[in-house]
């Protein structure tokens, strides 16, 4: 009687839904293993495309994972852990961002029936959590080291690295051509980390084998003035000057106001803002450079001048641009005209302005410190002239991680196939149930090759059983077998340099691994609606909401208002 009379606690706000238990962990599993099936289908050489176009109809067609899960407005809260595990994916290593997703998803599902029996999730997070460094131990273990071998050796190790990773993207069909294109971008850099030194510029028009590689730097020709065509347009072993000043007459932003008491004092006004243009012109002139570009504007009498003296200008050149000529040609932009001296001035071996399609492009190429390279892009559609450039950031972040971290596994399903063979192998030394959720963390590593094969159209069980077969081999000379996407059997993937870094491995497993363990380790979702409309009054109110009130004057959540 005394239990029935307790008043009823409110803790939480009317209207909040909470969701605890088993059902809502294997809901969020569900939504999980939802998103995964998105990505399913654009894994390996035989992988589909989606097409998404957003709420401002721009098209994206793509089968780069990361892109997908940017461009999916993914809401459920578990199931963006998915979506930052493809983006880290993308960003640490450029590749295996569908594989992390499928993984995760993978993984989930494996434990999915183990969760619905009652088996309490901290029990399966211990055993995929040592599941995944024995995983990590093994690929270390196979991976074969391309170290100390020459250069020319050593690209056409990377070569096979980068068509790998190609061969599963749009420009599959040309992988062998882009590959050593971007082997000698990457090459061509150096030890340098920074990305944006490989310039990629996009032309619409010609075929894909019209794309080239410029040792050097190239940009589209930049808005011109009157007399532009009168300067030269090719000069060996120039003298580069880089500016970022404006060539050219401003009128007054403020409204000045001169007194005169004799009109002829006015010429006087008139010539001085001339001769300060002019000064600055001769300036560069006689810096002894023959290119001069700038990120602001250089105008039409400065078009002009520079001309009349056989040099070539180009104003408003892109940030970007200005930096990766600085960089290429050993320049440094100047803030101003003064004392210029030739330290500060870049060279090259070739600077010519050339047609590419219906573009006009300057390139500099045979650059002294050759720390840059530009690839031009050529295709048909611009969305696939896009797609072309994510593959190719991938393809670029694959050899520069080959380079760093210099060993490689075995691709095409086989690298996954010999690890679930070994965790399989290691979990009969088990007793008690860990046995059983290792087994399912080792046949969950299964779906690649089974994807893989899925994807190409083939009977997955078929190949499959070839592969467990091959893999049992005591010998141990089945470990580099993987699926054979062209005769739908299965093949010595190392032979048939299906190569790829082992770092995307193991960052792929570590990180599908991370994923699956957080989403089982949470009990309870809260979801509280007025926090929502909370967040679009903040976002409507410049900052007024919750959030908003911590930034104001050091006034936080606890602290009363003044």
């Amino acid at each position: 009687m005394a239990a029935m009379l307790q008043p009823q606690i409110i803790l939480l706000k009317e209207g909040t839904d909470t969701s605890q238990g088993k059902g809502q962990l294997v809901s969020n599993i569900n939504a999980c293993t939802v998103v995964a099936d998105v990505v399913r289908t654009t894994l390996g050489p035989r992988g589909m495309d989606k097409l998404i176009h957003d709420d401002k109809g721009a098209v994206t067609i793509s089968n780069d994972g990361a892109t997908i899960m940017k461009l999916l407005d993914i809401v459920h809260p578990a199931a963006k852990i998915l979506v930052d595990i493809a983006k880290s994916q993308d960003s640490e290593v450029g590749d295996g961002t569908t594989t992390v997703v499928l993984l995760a998803g993978e993984f989930l599902k494996e434990a999915k029936p183990f969760i619905e029996d009652g088996v309490h999730p901290q029990n399966l997070i211990r055993s995929y959590r040592t599941a995944c460094s024995l995983a990590i131990e093994k690929v270390k273990e196979l991976a074969i080291s391309i170290e100390g071998k020459s250069l020319e050796e050593k690209k056409s190790l990377l070569a096979k690295c980068a068509a790998t990773t190609l061969s599963s993207k749009l420009i599959g069909g040309e992988k062998e051509f882009f590959a050593l294109m971007v082997v000698d971008a990457v090459i061509a850099i150096g030890t340098d980390d920074r990305l944006n030194m490989i310039g990629i510029k996009k032309v619409p028009g010609g075929s894909m084998r019209d794309s080239f590689l410029v040792d050097g730097v190239a940009f589209k020709k930049t808005f011109s003035y009157a007399g532009f065509e009168q300067q030269p347009k090719k000069f060996l072993k120039p003298k580069i000057l880089l500016l970022n000043i404006e060539l050219e007459l401003k009128s007054e932003k403020e409204n000045a106001e001169i007194r005169l008491s004799d009109p002829s004092q006015y010429q006087s006004i008139v010539d001085a803002e001339w001769n300060i243009i002019y000064d600055k012109l001769d300036k560069c002139v006689q810096s002894g450079a023959k290119v001069v570009l700038s990120r602001l504007a250089i105008g039409d009498l400065a078009t002009q001048y520079f001309a009349d003296r056989d040099i070539f200008c180009a104003g408003r050149v892109t940030e970007e641009d200005l930096l990766r000529v600085a960089a290429a040609t050993g320049g440094t932009v100047q803030t101003s005209v003064n004392n210029v001296i030739d330290e500060v001035l870049g060279t090259c071996e070739i600077f010519e302005e050339k047609q590419v399609g219906n573009e006009r492009f300057n390139i500099f190429s045979g650059c002294p410190s050759g720390l840059t390279a530009t690839i031009v892009l050529r295709g048909g559609a611009d969305q696939f002239i896009e797609e072309a450039e994510r593959s190719l950031h991938d393809a670029i972040m694959i050899v520069r991680r080959a380079l760093k971290n210099s060993t490689v596994v075995a691709g095409g399903g086989a690298i996954d196939m010999e690890i679930s063979r070994y965790l399989r192998q290691h979990a009969r030394t088990i007793a008690g149930k860990s046995q059983l959720f290792i087994n399912s963390y080792a046949k969950a590593l299964e779906v690649i090759p089974r994807q893989l094969c899925d994807n190409a159209g083939f009977d997955a069980t078929d190949v499959l059983n070839k592969l467990r077969q091959k893999h049992a081999l005591p010998s141990g000379e089945g470990a580099p077998y993987g699926v054979d996407i062209n005769t739908g059997g299965i093949a010595d993937s190392f032979a048939n340099f299906v190569w790829e870094p082992s770092v995307v491995k193991v960052n792929a497993i570590n990180a599908a691994t991370e994923a699956a363990c957080l989403v089982l380790s949470v009990d309870e979702t809260v979801k509280n609606p007025k926090s929502e409309s909370a967040q679009g009054d903040a976002a409507a109110m410049g900052g007024r909401g919750r959030g908003g009130a911590a930034f104001r004057g050091g006034r936080g959540r606890g602290m009363r208002r003044r």
